[in-house]
């Protein structure tokens, strides 16, 4: 879906109108997130959001299955797929399965660690273990209660923040911000801004970790576009934070196409934008979570190489920090898990 602007605004008359439904929801959510979840017998992290949208989660999923596997563990990935028609639960098989059926970020991720799809997380988080994980990274599902939580990091970009603070439809908010800072574990706070300085401020009285991160485009994919006029695409959360990372890193972004998050483009589309990048002299780029769906669509790939893409990574102020966050969480989880078959 694409986000409403008034979502990102001071509260207007549209998000009182219709702060009732969010009233609704966001009881409903709350107590569904008070409800005791199952274990499967091995720790589950999970990386979440408070909101709808995107703020960083994937490349934060990313990078901890980076540090986990550099500490000894085999971390799996289990996610529900959004965008997916397959309902799994299903280890996802780069090459063989397409965004179409298990959803762009999956497979994204599946290239860099092992990623199961499953609509029910416990069945998803059994059949990772199965397959030998030591952890489990929740990908999202920080509402969800069906699967016990050892430690829940919640990504939050720090522009943006939570919006102008209503739950759903009213704001960006999955549930109201108390319910869930309740379950916050920790806060990682992506980029340059004051958006969200209220919630890590109220966090850290708490005793609560805030962490610093940014998003860093890899050397390697800005170099070809530096000195070039380019027109940049993207179907994610936040389309613009794509462009200024562009901008950042001296690319000369002409041009902007934005499309809601997890876009399924079509052929003419994609036909479209070549077009019109040939016509203006400008070189077409897009995420790494866009190429995944393209190249990826049998419709699409025979373009994919006339497009390029932006990866970036999550880089922390420091890192050692989210790793004895981790290490810690692993050693309590697995105590608890001895102790309850003893």
């Amino acid at each position: 879906m694409r986000e409403p602007a008034f979502w990102y605004r001071p509260p207007s008359l549209m998000s009182r109108l219709l702060s009732p439904l969010g009233a609704i929801y966001g009881a409903a959510t709350a107590w569904r997130m008070g409800r005791k979840g199952r274990s499967v017998g091995i720790p589950v992290i999970c990386i979440g959001h408070y909101h709808v949208g995107g703020a960083g989660k994937t490349p934060a999923t990313i990078k901890l299955a980076q540090i986990l596997r550099a500490s000894g563990e085999t971390p799996f990935v289990v996610s529900r797929g959004y965008g997916g028609r397959l309902h799994g639960p299903v280890r996802v098989q780069p090459g063989f399965h397409s965004a179409l059926d298990i959803g762009d970020e999956p497979l994204m991720m599946s290239f860099r660690v092992p990623v199961v799809v499953s609509r029910g997380r416990v069945a998803g988080a059994a059949l990772a273990k199965s397959e030998g994980a030591s952890v489990i990274l929740l990908d999202d599902g920080f509402q969800n209660p069906t699967l016990t939580k050892d430690l829940s990091l919640i990504v939050i970009d720090a522009t943006r923040g939570v919006g102008n603070g209503q739950v759903f439809p009213a704001g960006p908010l999955r549930a109201p911000l108390s319910a869930q800072t309740l379950r916050t574990d920790a806060l990682i706070v992506v980029g340059e801004g004051r958006g969200a300085d209220g919630v890590a401020d109220a966090l850290k009285q708490r005793g609560v970790h805030v962490l610093q991160a940014a998003l860093k485009a890899d050397p390697k994919s800005v170099a070809p576009l530096r000195g070039q006029r380019v027109m940049a695409f993207a179907g994610i959360g936040d389309p613009g934070r794509f462009f200024s990372t562009l901008r950042a890193n001296g690319v000369n972004v002409v041009e902007e196409r934005r499309f809601a998050d997890h876009h399924v483009f079509s052929a003419t589309q994609i036909e479209s934008l070549l077009t019109n990048a040939v016509a203006k002299s400008l070189k077409l780029v897009t995420t790494e979570k866009d190429m995944a769906r393209i190249r990826s669509d049998a419709r699409l790939a025979h373009s994919a190489n006339e497009i390029a893409t932006l990866e970036v990574t999550l880089e922390f102020d420091d890192e050692e920090q989210l790793r004895s966050l981790a290490v810690k969480s692993l050693a309590d989880s697995r105590n608890r898990i001895f102790k309850s078959q003893d």
